[in-house]
């Protein structure tokens, strides 16, 4: 039985020019140079990947439960012309296990025709109890950058139901649905459908955030510790070290790798056996705020970073960030109430400065991992690791918005503006 692909999306909500609020996929404009979107037309849909006679984890317990696996995913994609922006419209659960019904303006034409021409794939996983839409700024940014994004609408439990059960769903489908939607991405371009048609996997990148962090490490392949099984109630069972289908969660033809406040460093959740993420080879950049106290820093990302020791590895850190640091700004229909605030907001820095700064990084990897432009290396590899130690002499002196020239002119991360590179470190480690 073949997986069913059906064509969708929800509708634009229909905005006077005057009346549009601001996007978060545009940066303010103290933002690093690589943050702002591309010249290309963004358009987005929404496609149905069916996964027939999946195990439950929900609902086994004492017998496996079988059912087919319905994932909704948000697609982004280069388009051929420009059309008017859509207001995505998405709920993530309230402190009750409600829905919390909010809306995230965006740059991208609903159902835009694609582009023509061949562009890298991303695989975009967002967090336990996420939705794809709360990542949408970094979506839009990567079409308008030539690069064709499915983020999987992963439909967890609510992250307030603390049963063993509801646990075991994101730990058992996040690696199987990103290794679910890759294989469905090659098969769908290979017969030319819809936005897939344009898709280059042999160009694949993968992007996590918290439990989708966890996610793409797995299925980068960071073996799964035999344990696994029982976590998720038998549905990895077949996947864990030594099992048959040990190797069949890894996605191939991977170039890199993006793990923002990954979960899985820390030792409330050790997914992985020896040698853990040092078994993954594709180049990858850790994104973390050193206070993250979900995932955790040291223990936690850092571990990560350090572990991973047959690829070259970067590790960006936001001092004094916590763990919300990849969702977009708190929404209007957020800001009444402490939990649905605290989805997304930072206690310490302002989130659109959070956006930009990743989105910046993220664009210079992926633009040099995957698409092989050497240029961005200059954004990558500067003279100091820690950005407050970044020194410009020659910066015209005053409220001066140019750019650094990095390396050898200054050695001020190459793209930031005078005085705006602070409170960052980025590290790197080669491949041993």
């Amino acid at each position: 039985m073949m997986p069913v692909l059906m064509l969708g999306a929800a509708a634009p909500v229909a905005l006077a020019a005057a009346d549009v609020p601001a996007s978060p996929t545009i940066p303010a404009p103290d933002a690093p140079e690589l943050a702002a979107p591309g010249t290309l037309p963004v358009g987005t849909t929404t496609v149905e990947l069916v996964q027939p006679a999946q195990l439950d984890p929900l609902r086994s317990a004492d017998r496996a439960v079988l059912a087919d696996r319905r994932l909704t995913v948000r697609l982004w994609y280069p388009a051929a012309a420009s059309g008017p922006a859509m207001t995505y419209s998405t709920p993530l659960p309230g402190e009750d296990g409600k829905d919390v019904l909010f809306t995230v303006p965006g740059i991208a034409s609903d159902r835009s025709a694609p582009a023509t021409g061949h562009f890298p794939l991303v695989i975009l996983a967002h967090g336990y109890s996420n939705s794809p839409e709360v990542l949408a700024w970094l979506g839009e940014n990567l079409a308008s950058k030539g690069y064709i994004v499915a983020a999987p609408a992963f439909r967890d439990p609510p992250i307030s139901i603390r049963t063993e059960a509801a646990r075991a769903v994101p730990l058992a489908r996040r690696p199987l649905d990103i290794a679910f939607v890759a294989s469905e991405a090659a098969r769908l371009a290979k017969r030319g459908e819809g936005a897939f048609a344009a898709a280059d996997v042999s160009r694949t990148a993968l992007i996590g955030y918290s439990m989708g962090g966890y996610g793409v490490l797995t299925a980068a392949g960071a073996p799964l510790d035999p344990a696994m099984a029982a976590r998720t109630r038998g549905a990895l069972a077949p996947y864990v070290q030594g099992a048959a289908r040990a190797d069949a969660l890894k996605v191939p033809h991977l170039k890199a790798v993006v793990a923002i406040a990954p979960a899985g460093g820390s030792p409330a959740l050790t997914p992985w056996t020896a040698p853990g993420v040092a078994a993954i080879t594709a180049p990858t950049l850790y994104i973390a705020g050193n206070q993250d106290r979900a995932v955790g820093y040291d223990p936690g990302v850092r571990t990560l970073f350090t572990q991973q020791a047959h690829a070259p590895r970067y590790l960006l850190t936001l001092r004094e960030a916590g763990h919300s640091i990849a969702l977009t700004g708190a929404p209007p229909e957020a800001r009444g109430r402490f939990w649905d605030y605290e989805w997304f907001e930072d206690a310490v820095w302002r989130k659109d400065r959070l956006l930009a700064v990743q989105a910046h990084f993220i664009t210079a990897f992926l633009d040099r991992t995957v698409k092989g432009d050497e240029t961005r290396a200059a954004y990558m590899d500067g003279l100091i690791v820690d950005s407050n130690d970044g020194k410009w002499p020659d910066a015209p002196s005053g409220r001066y918005a140019g750019y650094s020239p990095g390396a050898p002119a200054a050695t001020l991360w190459k793209g930031f503006q005078p005085n705006k590179a602070m409170a960052m470190s980025l590290e790197f480690k080669p491949a041993s």
